[in-house]
């Protein structure tokens, strides 16, 4: 029963904080070209997301990509809708995936699933397999993976820097971190906090579930050895009938050059600031947009030593060409190679095919291969590298 009770309180900081109106205002169809469905299993359950495109985006280099989360009750649509980041993808080149939520068990409501609703569903496992998913069919830079939200979307992003080490930084609108679950990141990770004092759904003071926010702010400073007095600047108040004022928060001096970032919403509701405002959500911020800020904060940061096999150094004695490829690749090395291998591998580390390197210019055939990403693992006389390679057609 006390479980029940507690999930019932949380509901209240989780509820919905979009209005299905808003949808009739703004067109689809105008970036629906750029958008493309997806859908795998996942833990026995079929789970979907959509990825916007830039028109910019090249296989031939590497895109950064940011997952950017929905809140409670609402769905992926709406949270691109929302927060409006399709323009400066459009100008940035990074690519957007919005992932879709499963339905929580006692509401069957849209959420994620951090570790406060009594939940067993792996959205953890989710989001992680989804940037494999993504990787797999577009260049991925793995040194600039982010993640955002709002409210239950951004306290799941926060509890990815927790517990993933997929993330160069991730950034939070309306968003804590949970009571119950203790944060063990395996790695210092940038983190963009903005909040309302006034949020009616999500206590600034924190609540039975959620931590207050300054307390959220201070453990990762902590986390990234910040400067634990930051510079504080109030930010320009340009609509003054907006009800709220803001003000910035930057913790410099981090580990790597890490910062930690807050934007303290004075008088300010569960809502995203920039964007058009939802009065019974509380005020919306108009003096500053939370999309642009959170792609300023992103940028500076990649995971130098992000996960993968794309980060192998490689040795220039050795080329793989040509690089985009279509229907051949070539391996070239020197003559006196006695003793040489290579595997192709995709961009989960799965191995497609091995083979012995018998010439110095040895052919492989690609002509089967989709478009995507993929590894050469190359070993010769006792030692290897790792080249990325793209493949087009």
């Amino acid at each position: 029963m006390l479980t029940k009770l507690v999930l019932a309180v949380n509901k209240v900081f989780m509820k919905r904080h979009y209005f299905v109106s808003l949808l009739s205002f703004i067109p689809f169809f105008a970036f629906a070209q750029s958008t493309v469905n997806g859908s795998f299993d996942h833990d026995g359950i079929t789970r979907t997301y959509f990825s916007y495109i830039p028109a910019s985006y090249s296989p031939a280099q590497s895109a950064p990509l940011i997952l950017n989360l929905h809140g409670y009750t609402s769905n992926n649509i709406q949270q691109q809708l929302y927060s409006g980041f399709a323009p400066i993808a459009d100008t940035a080149g990074f690519i957007m995936v919005f992932p879709q939520g499963t339905n929580e068990l006692l509401t069957q409501q849209p959420f994620w699933n951090f570790g406060i609703f009594g939940e067993t569903v792996d959205d953890l496992g989710f989001l992680e397999a989804l940037i494999d998913t993504i990787s797999a069919h577009y260049n991925i830079d793995q040194k600039r993976i982010y993640s955002t939200g709002m409210s239950n979307g951004a306290s799941m992003s926060i509890f990815m820097a927790c517990r993933s080490n997929r993330f160069a930084a991730v950034a939070s609108v309306c968003g804590s971190m949970s009571v119950q679950n203790p944060c063990t990141p395996s790695y210092p990770i940038p983190v963009m906090e903005i909040f309302g004092t006034s949020d009616p759904i999500g206590p600034y003071e924190g609540n039975a579930t959620s931590q207050p926010i300054e307390n959220v702010v201070s453990f990762w400073v902590l986390k990234n050895q910040c400067n634990p007095t930051p510079q504080i600047t109030a930010v320009p108040d340009i609509n003054t009938g907006d009800g709220c004022t803001a003000e910035h928060y930057l913790y410099s001096g981090g580990i790597d050059g890490h910062t930690v970032e807050f934007y303290k919403i004075n008088n300010g509701g569960h809502t995203w600031p920039g964007v058009i405002p939802i009065p019974m959500y509380g005020n919306t911020c108009m003096d500053f947009n939370a999309s642009k800020e959170i792609w300023r904060f992103f940028r500076q940061f990649s995971r130098e030593n992000a996960v993968g096999l794309a980060n192998v150094v490689t040795d220039t004695g050795i080329a793989v060409m040509p690089n985009p490829s279509q229907d051949q690749l070539y391996i070239q090395f020197g003559e006196s190679v006695k003793n040489g291998s290579y595997e192709l591998l995709n961009i989960n580390g799965r191995l497609l095919r091995r083979g012995r390197l018998t010439q110095s210019n040895h052919v492989i055939d690609t002509s089967d291969l989709n478009v995507g990403t993929y590894f050469i693992r190359i070993e010769i006389d006792n030692y290897i590298i790792t080249r990325k390679v793209i493949i087009l057609k």
